[in-house]
């Protein structure tokens, strides 16, 4: 890790989460999907303090439908290790919820790359 006497003097968040908010429902019915990345990047910010969200073309492949490509919203947020404790089951029932809202087989979360399909 670069050691450097202003950073010493700083707070560190070591510690990175994200959802991937599908656009589509139904495995591959192409959806607005504003209000899923609202309520994460909400849910992102009263936990760890703010969130960002970048636009991603992600693609999978389905068993049913074959390649899927969609523009999915990548929300994360960085944070410290008390903070992640005290948050991540909070954002893994929110992606559980996500889940059945959108009927996807699985929402992406990322965790200090790890990626987990909940």
């Amino acid at each position: 890790m670069l050691q450097n006497s202003r950073l010493k003097a700083v707070f560190s968040l070591n510690h990175k989460i994200s959802v991937y908010v599908p656009a589509t429902i139904n495995i591959n019915e192409v959806i607005d999907n504003s209000k899923q990345v609202e309520a994460a990047s909400t849910l992102l910010s009263d936990l760890f303090g703010g969130a960002t969200s970048s636009q991603v073309l992600g693609y999978w492949t389905s068993p049913t439908a074959g390649l899927v490509k969609e523009n999915t919203t990548m929300v994360f947020a960085f944070c410290d290790e008390n903070s992640l404790k005290e948050g991540l089951d909070k954002v893994i029932d929110f992606c559980e919820t996500l889940k059945a809202e959108m009927k996807q087989d699985a929402i992406a979360l990322e965790l200090d790359n790890e990626m987990f399909f909940i």
